[in-house]
């Protein structure tokens, strides 16, 4: 069940390319990767010539990163809903409209700052719809032991894109305008439109009606509640991308005022952070065999903090280019290893909405960082910001002294599919509740601490899976006897509870299992509460041993 090797042992960088549909959807992606790049250029480089401060210039990276924030968790509950692949149709083409209305803002010279703003909004809240559904579906298109190597492939196509289209977005910028950039974002988005249309996803059949957008939600909360690593992975994340995207955010600035440049020089120079970046993630699956988890992150965290340094107080544009060619590998390497983590501790039925949770933690880092950073460079200069961000970094990197992100490990989270619906005496609708579940071991007193620790465990487990009141009770006349108990609304959530358990949950039920001294296996008794004008009645359902 448990693999503690890292799981990219054994598997090439390239080996997702063998899929067909793998390979299509990343090529298309790259086409759209570097449109929505040349967009970046035109985008923060015309709001440098109708801004009237830095505060918003360094906006233009908060507004591609706050959509993100806001709508992600309603974009991963959608994800995991929904067919993936129709969400993703629908996003692009939103992508495609709203670019096509911002270049001819653009062309008839109606632009103002604010209005550049709410289109690269609308723009990126596209990006948000899509992006869990574009994440969780690596899972569909690649065996799990490929998911790692995928997640990298994908950080490299985009910052293949990132190596030269920022440079030919400065180019065509400054020969033809930012309306000419934001038109060939919207040719960009069409390729993928196609390749989406034409995927022919195999969708298992689930035999359970689909949850309310808002139960979704919270199950995805729930669960990422419930899961203290990923509670890590987010902290983290929210840490990197708050000091990190400070870089990405003043660079314009730095461009313009620092080295003294022109549209071309911010493109160059956002050439040599994807560079950097194709470099980082082709080493990244590398990386995950010979360094720890922790040992990434922080080099990756010292690893831009250098770069910032090196923005701020450089005055040439090839100084401030190297600097940025080690900012763009550190930005891959701990924002692609962050993924693969959440990807690998997550099932298949939750993973678009841990992502999206993810997502909401990483951006709106830089969302607040951004415009935190913006600030202090409209007080006191882009370089005075740099600094204090690259100290933050290195603060960021020692929060691992506190909270070490978990060691590599493969679980497999494919579902159980164990549990066989009781045969009930009483006719029970779906939405029939609230109902109860009593299971009772006999524990031997030389097991009882392997019992409550190992019970611990399980109380989490069922509890990030849905399960409300959960409680461990001993007998007083039988201290031999402990009894586990705990609640679901209705009987289809407590259908829906047992269905979430994967093979890596029930190693902790086999255990429990095998500490159960009684002749018999543990009793397990499902009730439904009725209310009476005496209290409450309940009435009782036997049926088979839960995993």
């Amino acid at each position: 069940m448990i693999d503690e090797k890292p799981d990219s042992e054994g598997v090439s960088a390239l080996a997702p390319f063998r899929h067909g549909i793998f390979r299509a959807v990343w090529a298309a992606s790259l086409v759209s990767n570097f449109g929505g790049l040349i967009q970046g250029v035109g985008a923060a480089w015309m709001m440098t010539t109708i801004a009237t401060s830095p505060y918003q210039v360094a906006l233009v990276q908060a507004s591609t990163t706050l959509p993100i924030m806001l709508f992600a968790l309603v974009a991963g509950a959608i994800a995991d809903s929904f067919d993936r692949r129709k969400v993703m149709l629908v996003a692009q083409t939103f992508m495609l409209v709203v670019s096509l209305l911002l270049t001819v803002f653009t062309y008839y010279n109606l632009l103002t700052p604010w209005t550049l703003l709410a289109f690269t909004f609308l723009i990126d809240s596209g990006t948000a719809l899509n992006s869990p559904s574009w994440q969780a579906s690596v899972g569909d298109m690649v065996p799990r032991n490929k998911v790692p190597a995928a997640v990298a492939l994908n950080s490299m196509g985009f910052n293949l894109t990132r190596s030269v289209g920022p440079a030919i977005g400065g180019i065509i910028v400054a020969a033809a305008g930012a309306a000419a950039a934001f038109a060939a974002n919207a040719v960009s988005y069409i390729g993928l439109i196609i390749v989406m249309a034409r995927w022919k996803r195999d969708v298992p059949a689930s035999t359970l009606p689909r949850e309310s957008l808002g139960a979704a939600m919270g199950a995805g909360l729930r669960y990422v509640a419930m899961s203290p690593n990923i509670g890590k992975v987010l902290v983290r994340g929210a840490a990197f991308g708050f000091s990190a995207g400070a870089v990405l955010a003043l660079l314009p600035l730095v461009a313009r005022d620092v080295v003294k440049g022109d549209a071309l020089t911010y493109g160059i120079m956002l050439g040599s952070f994807g560079i950097g970046a194709v470099g980082g993630a082709l080493i990244s699956v590398r990386l995950r065999q010979l360094l720890s988890s922790e040992t990434m992150v922080r080099c990756a965290f010292a690893g831009f903090a250098v770069c910032a340094f090196n923005a701020a107080l450089s005055h040439h544009a090839w100084q401030t280019s190297l600097g940025l060619l080690v900012g763009g590998a550190c930005w891959v390497i701990a924002l692609s290893h962050f993924n693969v983590t959440v990807q690998m501790a997550t099932p298949r039925w939750v993973v678009g909405r841990v992502l999206s949770v993810y997502q909401t933690a990483t951006f709106g880092g830089i969302a607040l960082g951004s415009w935190i950073w913006g600030v202090v460079a409209d007080a006191h200069g882009a370089e005075t910001a740099l600094i204090a961000a690259a100290i933050t970094m290195l603060a960021g990197g020692a929060i691992g002294l506190v909270l070490p992100l978990p060691q590599q490990q493969v679980l497999n989270l494919d579902p159980l599919n164990r549990f066989k619906e009781p045969h009930l005496a009483l006719d029970l609708k779906p939405r029939s509740g609230p109902i109860a579940i009593m299971i009772e071991y006999i524990i031997r007193h030389e097991d009882e601490a392997e019992f409550l620790a190992t019970m611990a465990e399980r109380g989490r487990i069922r509890r990030r899976d849905g399960a409300r009141n959960w409680t461990l009770a001993r007998d007083l006349e039988n201290p031999t006897i402990w009894i586990e108990h705990y609640h679901t609304p209705t009987w289809l959530e407590y259908v829906r509870h047992n269905g979430r358990i994967t093979h890596a949950d029930a190693m902790v039920g086999d255990r429990l299992r095998a500490l159960h001294s009684g002749d018999e296996p543990p009793r397990v008794r499902r009730v439904i509460e009725r209310p009476t004008t005496a209290g409450t009645a309940l009435v009782m359902a036997k049926g088979p041993i839960e995993h």
